[in-house]
Protein backbone atom coordinates (compact mmCIF):
# COMPACT_ATOMS: atom_id res chain seq x y z
CA UNK A 1 0.00 0.00 0.00
CA UNK A 2 2.84 2.40 0.87
CA UNK A 3 4.65 1.70 -2.38
CA UNK A 4 1.55 2.44 -4.47
CA UNK A 5 0.99 5.71 -2.68
CA UNK A 6 4.63 6.69 -3.08
CA UNK A 7 4.68 5.92 -6.79
CA UNK A 8 1.45 7.80 -7.28
CA UNK A 9 3.20 10.78 -5.68
CA UNK A 10 6.10 10.36 -8.14
CA UNK A 11 3.87 11.41 -11.00
CA UNK A 12 3.52 14.88 -9.49
CA UNK A 13 7.24 15.39 -8.87
CA UNK A 14 9.43 17.14 -11.43
CA UNK A 15 12.83 17.27 -9.71
CA UNK A 16 14.99 14.16 -10.11
CA UNK A 17 16.37 14.54 -6.54
CA UNK A 18 12.83 14.39 -5.14
CA UNK A 19 12.11 11.28 -7.20
CA UNK A 20 15.29 9.62 -6.01
CA UNK A 21 14.59 10.52 -2.38
CA UNK A 22 11.00 9.28 -2.62
CA UNK A 23 12.08 5.99 -4.20
CA UNK A 24 14.70 5.37 -1.52
CA UNK A 25 12.23 6.15 1.25
CA UNK A 26 9.66 3.71 -0.09
CA UNK A 27 12.32 1.03 -0.60
CA UNK A 28 13.56 1.46 2.98
CA UNK A 29 10.06 1.09 4.33
CA UNK A 30 9.07 -1.92 2.25
CA UNK A 31 12.20 -4.02 1.64
CA UNK A 32 14.56 -2.76 4.33
CA UNK A 33 17.03 -1.09 1.96
CA UNK A 34 20.20 -0.11 3.78
CA UNK A 35 22.71 2.58 2.91
CA UNK A 36 26.20 1.45 1.90
CA UNK A 37 29.09 2.65 3.98
CA UNK A 38 31.48 5.08 2.37
CA UNK A 39 34.99 3.70 2.66
CA UNK A 40 38.22 5.62 2.51
CA UNK A 41 40.84 4.21 0.22
CA UNK A 42 43.96 2.71 1.76
CA UNK A 43 45.91 2.66 -1.50
CA UNK A 44 48.03 5.82 -1.66
CA UNK A 45 51.07 7.26 -3.45
CA UNK A 46 53.47 5.23 -1.31
CA UNK A 47 51.75 2.04 -2.47
CA UNK A 48 52.18 3.17 -6.08
CA UNK A 49 55.87 3.73 -5.38
CA UNK A 50 56.21 0.13 -4.11
CA UNK A 51 54.49 -1.19 -7.22
CA UNK A 52 56.81 0.85 -9.45
CA UNK A 53 59.88 -0.45 -7.60
CA UNK A 54 58.66 -4.02 -7.96
CA UNK A 55 58.02 -3.49 -11.67
CA UNK A 56 61.50 -2.00 -12.18
CA UNK A 57 63.14 -4.88 -10.27
CA UNK A 58 61.26 -7.45 -12.34
CA UNK A 59 62.25 -5.77 -15.61
CA UNK A 60 65.88 -5.66 -14.45
CA UNK A 61 65.73 -9.36 -13.52
CA UNK A 62 64.21 -10.27 -16.91
CA UNK A 63 67.00 -8.40 -18.71
CA UNK A 64 69.82 -9.78 -16.56
CA UNK A 65 68.65 -13.02 -14.90
CA UNK A 66 71.22 -13.76 -12.22
CA UNK A 67 70.90 -14.62 -8.53
CA UNK A 68 71.53 -11.06 -7.26
CA UNK A 69 68.59 -9.72 -9.25
CA UNK A 70 66.34 -12.55 -8.04
CA UNK A 71 67.17 -11.73 -4.42
CA UNK A 72 66.59 -8.03 -5.01
CA UNK A 73 63.23 -8.74 -6.63
CA UNK A 74 62.18 -11.02 -3.76
CA UNK A 75 63.19 -8.40 -1.16
CA UNK A 76 61.20 -5.69 -2.91
CA UNK A 77 58.19 -8.01 -3.21
CA UNK A 78 58.41 -8.82 0.50
CA UNK A 79 58.65 -5.16 1.50
CA UNK A 80 55.74 -4.24 -0.76
CA UNK A 81 53.55 -7.04 0.56
CA UNK A 82 54.38 -6.06 4.14
CA UNK A 83 53.53 -2.44 3.40
CA UNK A 84 50.21 -3.34 1.73
CA UNK A 85 49.28 -5.65 4.60
CA UNK A 86 50.03 -2.94 7.18
CA UNK A 87 48.05 -0.31 5.23
CA UNK A 88 45.06 -2.65 5.05
CA UNK A 89 45.27 -3.34 8.80
CA UNK A 90 45.43 0.39 9.55
CA UNK A 91 42.42 0.92 7.33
Amino acid sequence: MKITNRFAALENLNDSDDIKKNTKTSAKESVCLYELKIYTLWFDEECCRFLDQRKQAKMHWLQIPHQGNVESLNNIRREGSRHFRNKKKEY
